[in-house]
């Protein structure tokens, strides 16, 4: 087994199991039944590996080839003379193909179903999830339903065969009830669906097994999306030169803390010193000077009153940042106003979210960085709806916005108009509080500022964002503050320069 970082759709998932099995002049296919044999395999490899004491297995059965894989599990179960209950909601004789060729295996070697799924289930040391496949599409029926919300009150472990049932394999959305594993062995090709989202609720960890397909095979799908990794961000980490000195590292500006809110403009500075930005500039309130000064001395701060940002300030600047704790009053938008008009590089985030409808053409060379209820507000919708398919809802606020798109939350995505939209791996749920977001934002603006493209700067961000979280969050993740990263940045990035100098 190893883990691949190339992300399908369904409908690409059964292009590469078609191709798979369909052969070309080079390579003879591989027999489709023989392809469910090796899925059964897999799963039942990994359960001994990880639950080898467990004696009294439940395997729950529903349409197409998920069935077969969960039958021929349960045929070799048998064989090892564990004691197995297998319930089917459907009624297996309906079932075609392969899955029926498997049924009628299962049966040969003495195989039965039981009646009673309350006392099978409270009475297994495991279960397996074979209920349905990547072809879902559609809201489970409230007796399916009734069933999925059952098992998931259990503590008994659970391992999903190839997707949850109830997740859609192209969105992670839940089709009313979705199960809810430890473990998700996932088959040739991994769905997208399963990293973002209501899916990191779902799947537990994911174990691929690509059942000995040949590269061949690969070469002629593209993949949807990316799973972003450690070993392609630090491949990009820009090396600095001996003589590197601080006018060579960027000048950024964060234009934001308007009353009460210098907090987000003071979390987005020390992110970008942090991140080895060379100078960090600060527009804020002027009662703010003070404090932000007190927080962080190597912040240069301009408190200003009328919203204007000086011109001789705009002149030494690479890269703008707006929007941490920017308001919604004429302060803020007039400085929005001005700032979007800039030729600089820009990031928006926050408040600025407020005011760029009314400006979505006069963007430019931009970062956007919503999180999922702004990302409704951007495009008009409810929450729900962006929540439903992430991967949608980022390319229509690329379309809209013509910018780079960071769509925060569980599994983060980003777009840069490509064929594939990239997922991040990392973070945890401790990153569910305040400042978070503004950490972020100082983070990528402060790649940029250092000369990384936008694109790499938002992949080299996010992930490195959400690893520090992960490193920080080792003690606990309740309680985490967004303040409790910046060392966790500063190593991260180190690090990534370490490993890429050797």
């Amino acid at each position: 087994m190893f883990y691949s970082h190339r992300l399908y759709s369904a409908q690409q998932s059964r292009e590469l199991d078609r191709l798979a099995t369909a052969g070309d002049a080079d390579q003879a296919g591989i027999a489709s039944y023989e392809l469910m044999q090796r899925a059964a395999n897999a799963v039942f490899e990994f359960s001994q590996l990880k639950f080898p004491q467990a004696h009294s297995i439940l395997v729950l059965t529903g349409a197409g080839n998920n069935a077969g894989d969960g039958f021929l599990f349960a045929k070799q179960a048998m064989q090892l003379g564990c004691e197995l209950n297998v319930y089917s909601l459907v009624d297996a004789e309906t079932l075609k193909g392969d899955a029926k060729k498997a049924y009628l295996d299962w049966l040969e070697e003495g195989g039965e179903f039981v009646e009673d799924i309350n006392r099978a289930a409270f009475n297994a040391d495991l279960i397996i999830d074979a209920i349905l496949g990547t072809g879902l599409q559609r809201e489970l029926s409230q007796q399916w339903i009734a069933i999925i919300e059952q098992i998931n009150e259990l503590e008994t472990p659970v391992i999903a065969v190839d997707v949850p049932s109830g997740l859609n394999a192209d969105t992670g959305a839940v089709q009313g009830a979705a199960i809810i594993a430890d473990y998700t062995v996932c088959f040739i090709g991994l769905k997208k669906g399963l990293f973002t989202g209501m899916a990191r609720n779902h799947c537990g960890e994911i174990i691929f097994n690509d059942l000995h397909v040949p590269a061949s095979v690969y070469s002629q799908v593209n993949e949807d999306a990316y799973l972003l990794s450690d070993e392609e961000l630090s491949s990009h980490i820009i090396q600095r030169p001996a003589c590197t000195h601080k006018g060579q590292t960027g000048h950024l500006l964060i234009v934001g803390g308007n009353l009460g809110m210098c907090g987000a403009v003071i979390l987005a500075a020390q992110a970008a010193l942090r991140s080895g930005a060379g100078r960090v500039s600060v527009i804020t309130r002027t009662q703010h000077v003070a404090a932000v000064v007190a927080v962080q001395p190597e912040i240069m701060v301009y408190g200003i009153e009328l919203p204007v940002i000086p011109e001789t300030l705009l002149k030494r600047v690479n890269v703008i940042a707006i929007g941490p704790g920017l308001g919604r009053d004429d302060w803020g938008k007039q400085l929005f106003e001005q700032v979007i008009h800039q030729p600089h590089h820009k990031i928006l985030d926050a408040d600025a979210f407020y005011h760029l409808p009314d400006h979505a053409a006069d963007l430019g060379d931009a970062v956007i960085t919503p999180h999922p209820g702004e990302a409704a507000r951007l495009l008009g919708v409810d929450i729900e709806t962006i929540e439903r398919d992430r991967f949608q809802a980022v390319r229509q606020l690329y379309q809209e916005y013509n910018a780079l798109v960071v769509l925060k939350g569980a599994g983060t995505l980003v777009y840069d108009g490509s064929e594939q939209v990239d997922i991040c791996p990392f973070g945890n749920p401790g990153m569910a509080t305040a400042g978070m977001g503004d950490v972020l934002t100082g983070l990528i603006a402060a790649l940029m500022a250092q000369g990384y493209a936008k694109d790499e700067a938002a992949r080299i961000g996010v992930c490195i964002h959400a690893q520090a979280a992960d490193a920080a969050a080792k003690d606990g993740q309740i309680g985490l503050l967004a303040s409790d990263l910046f060392s966790f940045i500063r190593q991260q990035i180190n690090y990534s320069t370490a490993v890429t100098k050797d």
